[in-house]
């Protein structure tokens, strides 16, 4: 559905569950009304101003990447088939690009991609193929349980690493 938005050097590599609807029909990444997306990548400062998700292919200048846990398929994650989720894509997508950190921007896609129906939003042990790992709330409107606190400890984060 979208293509992927990757370069070397990376800070970070955001990964969603799978494009929503209006993402796929608008072709760009969070477009969905109500996203917050694009405004918590701002106000955090991870990037200088809020772009619009027509720019998602300007992330890679600021140091930040998009893919998703299921490519070719669009929906809300209920509609997600089981069998579009792909880790080893997602895991080799990682070794080669290496990015500093791998954010999920899910619960749900942190549970799929690792395997761990129980873990929390915030940073998680370990890593995935040699990138730290977060795991965060959805910026989704569909959330109504979004707190913006783990995507500014994020920002903080990334901010603090050499």
């Amino acid at each position: 559905m979208l293509p992927d938005h990757l370069a070397p050097g990376l800070r970070v590599l955001f990964c969603g569950t799978a494009a929503g609807t209006a993402s796929a029909a608008r072709g760009h990444y969070y477009a969905g009304p109500g996203n917050r997306f694009w405004g918590l990548l701002a106000t955090t400062g991870l990037t200088p101003r809020q772009l619009a998700p027509e720019e998602d292919h300007l992330l890679p200048g600021f140091g930040l990447g998009l893919t998703d846990l299921a490519k070719g398929v669009a929906g809300m994650d209920r509609e997600i088939p089981a069998g579009a989720y792909d880790p080893a894509r997602l895991a080799a997508l990682v070794a080669e690009w290496q990015p500093g950190v791998v954010a999920f921007t899910s619960l749900t896609a942190a549970r799929l991609a690792l395997g761990d129906k129980a873990l929390n939003a915030g940073p998680q042990p370990g890593g995935f193929a040699g990138s730290a790992v977060w795991a965060l709330p959805s910026p989704s409107r569909a959330n109504g349980h979004f707190s913006p606190g783990v995507w500014q400890a994020l920002a903080d984060h990334v901010r603090l690493r050499p």
